[in-house]
């Protein structure tokens, strides 16, 4: 019975992806898929990942029972469509690895952006100034975020 049970549980997780809350949302899917990036993504980038993981699976074994069925010629087709799953699959990762510059890096590009800033402001162009201004404090914030991680 405790078999049971826990498959009626999983089969009405699967049924009230959109009730569950986020942390329920992560922990199924650090347990159940191959997500990457699972706890800095959102409620609604969570439900999307999970569905488009379900269905890959759900995918993959149905090309199975058809690869089994059917001639060896028609095998090379579904690998080829595995592979644009899993290149799909992995532009959550990129986005997760958004800060691959370093500390240093950075440092160097504010004091680049502020020499830029000071020739602006003594051709007295404002509006260059401003951009530079902001793009300094962009990058200040990025060095912050880094040396937190």
């Amino acid at each position: 019975m405790g078999a049971q049970e826990k498959k009626e549980k999983e089969e009405n997780k699967e049924k009230d992806l959109d009730r569950m809350t986020v942390k329920e949302l992560r922990t199924l899917a650090a347990e159940s898929t191959d997500l990457v990036g699972v706890h800095a993504m959102k409620k609604a980038e969570l439900l999307a990942a999970i569905k488009e993981e379900k269905e890959v699976k759900e995918e993959k074994e149905v090309k199975e029972e058809k690869a089994i069925k059917e001639e060896p010629e028609v095998k090379e087709e579904p690998e080829v469509k595995e592979e644009k799953a899993v290149k799909e699959e992995k532009a959550p990762k990129k986005k997760v690895k958004k800060g691959a510059i370093t500390i240093k890096q950075l440092k160097a590009k504010i004091v680049e952006l502020k020499e830029k800033r000071e020739e602006a402001r003594k051709a007295k162009d404002k509006r260059i100034a401003n951009i530079l201004r902001r793009r300094i404090n962009r990058a200040k914030k990025r060095t912050r975020k880094l040396s937190q991680a």
